[in-house]
């Protein structure tokens, strides 16, 4: 996708009566997506010991976000993490959108195909983070309830979906979402979300 073209809205996610949209990532929100992680690493984000998706990426790869051709890297490194072929060791297939409005970055929600040790104690099927500034105004409840029909087409049904002990507003997204209480392993809350 070349600098200049919108990104498309994913088929059948978008809801249209929503001011934002799930779509694939797009190097078209460059500029907006590196002053969400800017945001996400003035709260501490990436440093050691942050095991969130946010966390990996920004240590991992924003070192070269701020090129062109590295950010351009790194979205091809999402689209191919979602193909069984290309899954690098230990890891498993996952699947990302971001919530965008207009040209505005907002956060992102990935969908893991299927569940490894790790993953089903801590780290769930879908894994979602709002950027600080769009906190508070229902991103994620509807980024999950939006993910949700994308899940289901990979074959996850139910989701397991997980929050720190700690995360009351995360937890109200997912209990929002259908999310029935398992338990509580390591630190974290573990819900099943129906996708069908």
């Amino acid at each position: 996708m070349s600098g200049s073209e919108r990104p498309e809205p994913v088929a059948g996610l978008v809801n249209r009566a929503a001011p934002a949209g799930l779509v694939s990532p797009s190097i078209r929100l460059h500029r907006s997506f590196l002053e969400a992680m800017e945001e996400f690493a003035t709260e501490g984000r990436g440093c050691a010991g942050d095991d969130s998706m946010i966390g990996y990426e920004i240590r991992s790869y924003g070192s070269s976000w701020s090129k062109l051709e590295g950010f351009s890297d790194y979205l091809r490194r999402l689209a191919t993490e979602s193909d069984t072929r290309q899954v690098r060791p230990g890891r498993v297939p996952s699947t990302t959108f971001w919530w965008v409005a207009g040209e505005e970055y907002l956060g992102r929600i990935a969908i893991r195909h299927r569940l490894n040790d790790w993953l089903l104690e801590v780290g769930g099927n879908i894994g979602y983070d709002v950027r600080p500034s769009a906190r508070r105004r229902g991103h994620a409840t509807a980024m999950l309830q939006a993910v949700l029909p994308a899940a289901r087409a990979l074959g996850v049904d139910p989701a397991l979906v997980t929050c720190d002990v700690t995360n009351v507003a995360s937890r109200k997204v997912i209990e929002h979402a259908g999310g029935v209480l398992e338990d509580e392993r390591r630190g974290k809350l573990r819900f099943w979300v129906a996708t069908s």
